[in-house]
């Protein structure tokens, strides 16, 4: 599979999105593509089909496409100032054109003295002559595109927002040419010019789409800033000497020197120096970390006052802020479910606008009071710009895009954009507990021996086995014999018992080492440990066993650490109203006694990678949509069954692969981030949503003219475009609020 990334252009409404989506989707060879109208971008992924049918196919649809380079991320950013500024430019031509057509028709409505004094002075044809001019280089010059775009597209059967204000415009302005240049075509009364609405009506349209450009720009801030955070140099050390040299020039296992204050360059693992880094930017953790010998470096986090050096492991597009970087722009250009409903609306919507308009003008045409003409044209115009559907385009992805970047500088990636609909629908969170809710830094704190062994030796020989294995509890026993300085026999034919310990030979000795449940597999007995076992459960430390040649050698008592925001963590989610769990491989009571401390709601103590998946299953069917949490390689198959899969950035690449959503501190607390970022885009989703629909489901019969009989008076096509262009304003404003949003829970915790 291939994925592109493409920039589209000529798209200006929520049905031009769609009808690119379906040209692309048409493509033979193409696994999946689909258009985001916030961004003007496309995503597509390949099997068989080229880049070339790709761009070709956008392009016979009329919306030509560019590929975006991976190494080019800037050029979205600079095609969004060319269109903001393109936007502004239009609107100023426009602006300056349409003021004097506005002042000579809605001036002399406002002020008699001024109509009469034109119109006496000039005489009316010369004054609608001036109209005429003026009105007529607006429409073929700021506002051809909506000619350019909106008559082929008519043409095509494909009408969309360029095509109603094409239709509305035109039918203002061939009407008033004909009041101008043939009065006698025209029934008596109805000679009246309409220049001034076709003219202001692209005006503000044109005024609407820059705001909106000028808004949708604040919408990539986040991504900005991320990119923001890599320096241009960085200081190596090559054959000796340190040289500045650029930050594209960094290889793999360079050494790379960092002066207090500097801007880590690229990723790394520090070899000498010490110092505390602001990882801030990229965790959200605010307070720095002490960074010594062996500890690894990120890319784009700011040193504190010490100096240090470290080699680097990740450079270019493999660095964790380059892949941050890509995961935003992935999760931002994805499609909620929510957004649906919005897209079949605007399927089918802007055909039955122009129905809409055509009964309209019937219906006035026919019932309507003198001069039945002009007030059926007015509606008719009316009802065509009002209803145009931008606002519903934008309604769900522009609050994605806000939502995941916010949620980027919070230190939570959402790896698949629709994580965040199905993470605020969730009803139970289930937690692993080594690495999750724990330190996942156990230490040995008991040790007990069979009659016939050696302490120490059993210790050497249980580390020898650990030695080979991943697990936290292996670095632990590691740790004990190193204290100790014991030395570690040799070790042959390791292998991990998924869920169970591990089994290797020391010699011709086999040697088994494990949790209580592997013992009662291989009919080992543990009697002569049961007061041992029950007093470790009881402190909550996970027992393990070790056996030599079917015979009980050994027990050590092992102790993980809660992590600090674990109890906090379990109560804010009781607050909001979930409920939660804990799944570990860990025995019944060393798990009841992790919960009891944390309070939480269920517990399943010692299953397999597989029983953990069987039990979200359950968990699902009783209580809705689950999330879990988890760090190690046995938790992929859950996280990947769970509704939404939550991993932590401290944990296995295995584990963030399978997971929709990342914290990247391995803080638990990051789920109320993640969950408060969630709740709060999709309720501003709903509200954007609530506003495009109900706006035009409101607004249509005001244009059409419902309230002409109470009121006397017409919905101006002019007060039409202000009412539309301001709709997609106000949702891209809406959306810009999320912006702000801050988990209260963590300020009031910290």
């Amino acid at each position: 599979m291939t994925t592109l990334r493409i920039q589209v252009d000529g798209m200006s409404c929520a049905g031009c999105a769609g009808r690119a989506e379906r040209a692309l989707q048409a493509v033979p060879g193409l696994q999946d593509a689909h258009v985001n109208f916030a961004t003007r971008t496309a995503h597509v992924t390949l099997n068989t089909a080229q880049a070339d049918d790709v761009t070709a196919a956008l392009t016979a649809a009329g919306y030509p496409g560019t590929i975006i380079p991976d190494d080019s991320r800037d050029s979205l950013t600079k095609s969004q100032h060319r269109e903001t500024a393109d936007a502004l430019r239009a609107t100023l031509i426009a602006g300056l054109l349409t003021l004097p057509v506005f002042v000579m028709e809605m001036g002399g409505h406002l002020f008699p003295a001024l109509h009469h004094w034109l119109h006496g002075t000039f005489g009316t044809p010369s004054v609608w002559l001036v109209q005429f001019v003026l009105t007529t280089a607006v429409l073929l010059w700021p506002g051809r595109g909506f000619f350019v775009v909106g008559v082929p597209a008519l043409l095509r059967g494909a009408p969309e927002m360029n095509s109603l204000v094409a239709l509305g415009t035109a039918a203002a302005w061939g009407f008033s040419t004909v009041a101008l240049f043939a009065p006698n075509l025209l029934p008596d009364g109805t000679r009246a010019v309409y220049f001034e609405a076709a003219a202001v009506i692209v005006t503000l349209i044109l005024l609407g789409r820059w705001l909106e450009a000028r808004a949708r720009g604040h919408t990539g801030a986040a991504i900005r800033r991320l990119m923001g955070l890599r320096p241009k140099t960085a200081r190596i050390e090559r054959d000796g000497a340190v040289q500045d040299l650029p930050i594209e020039a960094v290889q793999l296992d360079d050494i790379v020197h960092v002066r207090p204050g500097e801007t880590l360059p690229v990723d790394g693992v520090v070899l000498t120096g010490q110092s505390f880094v602001d990882e801030a930017m990229i965790s959200g953790e605010p307070v720095p970390v002490e960074k010594t010998e062996g500890d690894t470096v990120i890319g784009g986090t700011q040193n504190g006052s010490g100096a240090f050096q470290f080699r680097a492991t990740g450079v270019g597009r493999d660095t964790m802020l380059a892949r941050i970087i890509a995961l935003v722009e992935d999760a931002q250009g994805a499609r909620l479910p929510i957004q649906a409903l919005a897209d079949r609306v605007v399927r089918v919507f802007v055909p039955v606008v122009m129905g809409i308009a055509a009964l309209t003008v019937l219906l006035w045409l026919s019932f309507g009071t003198a001069p039945s003409l002009g007030l059926a044209l007015v509606a008719g115009v009316s009802v065509l710009i009002i209803a145009c559907p931008c606002a519903m385009g934008l309604a769900t992805p522009v609050s994605i895009m806000v939502g995941t970047g916010r949620a980027a500088e919070l230190g939570v990636l959402f790896r698949k954009g629709d994580a965040l609909q199905r993470l605020a629908e969730t009803r139970v969170v289930a937690f692993d507990k080594t690495g999750t809710l724990t330190e996942g830094q156990p230490r040995v704190t008991h040790t007990s021996v069979a009659d016939g062994f050696d302490e120490d030796t059993l210790l050497a020989l249980m580390a020898a086995v650990e030695a080979q294995s991943e697990h936290p509890i292996a670095r632990a026993v590691e740790a004990a014999a190193t204290e100790r300085g014991l030395t570690l026999p040799k070790i042959s034919k390791m292998r991990a018992l998924a869920g169970f310990g591990l089994e290797a030979m020391q010699g011709s000795k086999r040697v088994l080492i494990g949790a209580p449940r592997l013992m009662q597999r291989e009919g080992i007995a543990t009697d002569a440990f049961d007061n041992a076992l029950a007093q470790l459960s009881s402190r909550a430390e996970t027992p393990v066993f070790a056996a030599v040649d079917g015979q009980i050698a050994g027990l050590l008592g092992v102790s993980d650490p809660l992590k600090p925001n674990a109890k906090f963590t379990i109560a804010a989610l009781h607050r909001a109203g979930l409920k939660t769990a804990l799944l570990t491989g860990d025995s019944h009571a060393t798990a009841q006694a992790i919960a009891a401390k944390l309070g939480l709601d269920e517990v399943q103590a010692e299953v397999l990678p597989e029983d953990k998946l069987k039990t979200i299953q359950t968990l699902r069917a009783t209580h809705g949509p689950v999330a879990f949490v988890g760090d190690g390689i046995n938790d992929a198959p859950a996280l990947a069954e769970a509704d939404v899969g939550i991993a932590m950035g401290t944990g296995t690449d295995v584990a963030v692969e399978a997971a929709d959503t990342v914290l990247v501190s391995g803080d638990p607390a990051g789920v109320l981030k993640a969950l408060t970022l969630s709740q709060k885009t999709l309720g501003n989703i709903r509200q954007n949503l609530f506003w495009a629909f109900a706006y035009n489901a409101a607004l249509i019969p005001v244009a059409a003219g419902v309230l002409y009989p109470l009121t006397g008076q017409l919905l101006s096509p002019m007060l039409a475009a202000a009412a539309m262009a301001l709709s997609s304003v106000f949702v891209v404003t809406n959306a810009l609020r999320l912006r702000h949003v801050a988990a209260p829970e963590l300020e009031a915790h910290s």
